[in-house]
């Protein structure tokens, strides 16, 4: 490969990453610019959960917020895997066809479970 053809082949690259990096290093110095530099105790405590930071750490948490994100993650990583497979279906065969069958069966039965154990209801 030559020089030329190199150069030629990298320089838009090369070029994009530095505009890339100019133009985020230039907005977070823009940004340390105009922010306003209010300190104080309530700004600087840890905020999380909408719960008061002061008093003991182990607070109890309803288990059950976290039921819910799990299940929603499980469903969403479903139509991840769901939608390429129906734009190819036709093309990949039965067998293809039986085994995501097989995953859609066992994510139904853990959605049954679920809600038989009344992860569902919301209280």
């Amino acid at each position: 490969m030559t020089v030329d053809v190199y150069a030629a082949t990298w320089t838009p690259v090369i070029v994009s990453i530095l505009v890339g990096v100019l133009f985020v290093a230039s907005t977070l110095f823009v940004a340390n610019l105009l922010a306003p530099r209010i300190r104080g105790r309530t700004k600087a405590s840890i905020y999380e959960c909408g719960m008061v930071p002061i008093g003991q750490g182990w607070n109890q948490m309803n288990l059950r917020y976290y039921l819910y994100a799990i299940l929603f993650l499980v469903f969403e990583i479903e139509a991840v895997f769901l939608f390429p497979w129906a734009v190819v279906n036709r093309q990949l065969g039965p067998v293809v066809f039986w085994e995501v069958m097989l995953f859609l069966s066992m994510l139904l039965f853990g959605l049954l479970y679920a809600w038989k154990k009344g992860m569902l209801r919301w209280e």
